[in-house]
């Protein structure tokens, strides 16, 4: 889906993989609302879950840390490629 990108380092890549498994149990049914007609299965579910994991779900060094990244910083910058790529599911 090209979301989450291979790191050369292993410890990188280590976080990756479990990044991915948390949006993948996300939106399988561990998210809120991932259960429901509108999402379960769907580019909006995946959306959904890529979300929730970064708004709540990421580790971060604060609640204020994680705020920045998903307003204006890394997060907030996974979450408009996952938006991209729901909108190129769609079509």
């Amino acid at each position: 889906m090209g979301l989450f990108q291979e790191r050369p380092l292993s410890k990188r890549t280590t976080a990756n993989e479990r990044a991915m498994a948390k949006v993948h149990a996300l939106f399988h049914g561990a998210g809120r609302g991932a259960d429901l007609p509108s999402a379960k299965g769907t580019a909006y579910g995946l959306l959904n879950a890529v979300t929730e994991f970064v708004d709540h779900e990421r580790r971060a060094r604060s609640f204020y840390h994680r705020l920045d990244s998903a307003w204006f910083d890394q997060g907030a910058s996974l979450k408009q490629r996952a938006l991209d790529q729901a909108v190129l599911l769609a079509d």
